[in-house]
């Protein structure tokens, strides 16, 4: 069950949108605050807060890569493997980071601070290859830089 806080703070996103159905979004990253991700209960709290199918809510949170469906480490490193990253060392990239940590793509350390996941695009292209570590953006990625963030994170 969600936080009255965060209740009406979808009330109120609410206020600054035309219609209920151009809330799911915002909304989502409510539930994905208060929790760390989103679950099916909490889509179908949106849906019911909104007023809206709850198939709406989910055909939202399962199409965008952003919404977390399972908890995450306390950052969350994602790669863009889009062409633009691919052909600039992307793949290379989620290697480095793979090893570095000493996980998968979709797994998260046993500490719990590191989940990698790899993206379709982060819409940086020119900037490639990129990541993401949680709302942050990191481009121009090397070896080195990529290094250099992980250890600035522990």
């Amino acid at each position: 069950m969600l936080s009255e806080v965060a209740v009406n703070e979808i009330k109120d996103i609410t206020t600054r949108y035309p219609t209920k159905r151009s809330c799911v979004m915002p909304a989502l990253y409510v539930i994905q605050k208060e929790y760390g991700y989103i679950t099916e209960e909490g889509m179908r709290e949106v849906a019911r807060i909104l007023g809206v199918r709850p198939v709406i809510v989910f055909e939202v949170s399962t199409f965008y890569t952003m919404y977390n469906k399972k908890p995450v480490g306390k950052y969350h490193v994602q790669v863009c493997t889009n062409i633009a990253c691919s052909l600039l060392n992307g793949e290379h990239i989620v290697k480095v980071i793979s090893r570095k940590l000493g996980i998968k793509v979709k797994e998260t350390t046993t500490d719990k601070k590191f989940t990698l996941s790899t993206v379709e695009c982060l819409g940086s292209c020119g900037t490639a290859p990129m990541m993401q570590v949680n709302d942050r953006y990191y481009e121009n990625l090397s070896d080195d830089k990529v290094e250099e963030i992980l250890n600035g994170l522990k």
